[in-house]
């Protein structure tokens, strides 16, 4: 099976494990935590998701998007970090508005760890390919 064809198995499932921890669905599980099965459920979608989008945006199997995957560092670091700032912002409006009540509890928490390593990859791309420790081609 090709990359991308998995990559879309790989996020309708996750899609559907990351949308029933908005739902009180999971089993109690041998731990008898029904919400300790939602974020079991939550985090293996979420890694699902993560997955998809490799295989989809670098069109192969694996997990780690090093710079040599990378078509153009220069302009994708800066969509990186802009992708950080939005998580953080959004984890800000979750935790501090009404409508926050409806994600679940640790959301804020995971959503702003997905920023912060988005924002410190976006960071060491731009400073290895356009920042002050990217090799001149000159010396």
């Amino acid at each position: 099976m090709q990359p991308k064809q998995e990559a879309k198995i790989f996020g309708i499932i996750g899609f559907l494990l990351v949308a029933q921890t908005f739902l009180d669905l999971a089993p109690a599980g041998p731990w008898d935590s029904r919400s300790f099965s939602r974020g079991v459920f939550g985090l293996s979608g979420l890694i699902l998701l993560y997955i998809s989008w490799f295989r989809f945006t670098f069109d192969r199997k694996g997990i780690a998007p090093v710079v040599t995957l990378w078509e153009n560092p220069k302009s994708t670091s800066t969509n990186v970090i802009v992708f950080g700032l939005i998580c953080l912002v959004f984890t800000k409006f979750i935790v501090n508005s009404s409508i926050g009540d409806t994600f679940p509890q640790p959301s804020g928490l995971i959503i702003t760890l997905i920023g912060l390593l988005a924002i410190s990859n976006g960071a060491y791309v731009w400073l290895i390919s356009a920042g002050p420790l990217s090799m001149n081609e000159e010396e």
